[in-house]
């Protein structure tokens, strides 16, 4: 069963941990996913294993979080992320972000350069909101979000995604790509050419603009957006107890 925090407003944001050595590792999960996930079990039983202190949460309207999904806003998974980070983590640590929860680590680790020591990033999809959806949305879709509030976008992952007006309006204030990122700690990118969601040169363009000199980039050409192959996994386990390793050799 999971644990909850309490949100300024109340409402419960669920998590799971379990104690163990830094630098501990938290993970970041993607648009309408969950901490259940394929490859945040996987992060849990590593970190077991290695007796490596591990966070995963759901977002504001995620998983077994509350919220209503027409009130959530990239600026509310931020604050869940600084809330667990403030709650819930110990020492330096490592975020794992999938997709947007690439984005939310991001805009933490900018919010707790102190914290947060070191960045894997799988499939990141930073400013998705504006350059893959509202980029790519005809006439008249944005035409159906401005008028209307909202649109409905099918998906190939279960239910239709609905994006309303309030979650693009307001994720503006938080893009990060037009200009450099001032993250200095080393970064770990995992993306699939394959990927129909975030388009690999969004990868690499987020590559560029991060401060930092110590990022890597591992391009697989058959991987999709989900990265969830048991190469694959084993390529995320391998990245993130690879960082751990050189963040405890360099404290």
């Amino acid at each position: 069963m999971p644990q909850y925090l309490h949100r300024k407003d109340g409402s419960r944001l669920a998590y799971k941990r379990h104690a163990g050595k830094g630098p501990g590792v938290i993970w970041l999960g993607g648009l309408r996913s969950d901490m259940e996930g394929t490859k945040a079990l996987a992060l849990d039983g590593w970190a077991k294993r290695e007796g490596r202190a591990f966070v995963r949460f759901d977002y504001f309207a995620h998983g077994q979080s509350d919220g209503d999904w027409r009130a959530a806003r990239v600026g509310l998974w931020r604050e869940d992320a600084l809330q667990v980070i403030d709650s819930l983590g110990k020492g330096p640590l490592i975020l794992v972000g999938s997709s947007m929860g690439a984005w939310t680590a991001l805009l933490a680790a900018l919010a707790r350069p102190e914290r947060v020591a070191g960045l894997v990033l799988i499939a990141p999809a930073p400013d998705f909101t504006e350059r893959l959806m509202w980029a790519g949305f005809s006439d008249h879709v944005r035409e159906t979000i401005i008028t209307r509030g909202e649109w409905a976008q099918p998906s190939e992952y279960g239910e239709p995604l609905v994006i309303t007006r309030g979650l693009i309006e307001e994720a503006r204030q938080w893009l990060l790509m037009d200009g450099q990122i001032g993250f200095e700690g080393p970064v770990r990118i995992l993306q699939g050419m394959a990927d129909t969601d975030v388009p690999w040169q969004h990868a690499m363009a987020l590559a560029g603009t991060l401060t930092s000199n110590d990022v890597s980039v591992h391009i697989s050409k058959s991987g999709d957006h989900r990265l969830s192959t048991p190469a694959d996994i084993e390529r995320l386990i391998a990245s993130v107890d690879a960082l751990c390793t050189t963040l405890e050799s360099a404290g």
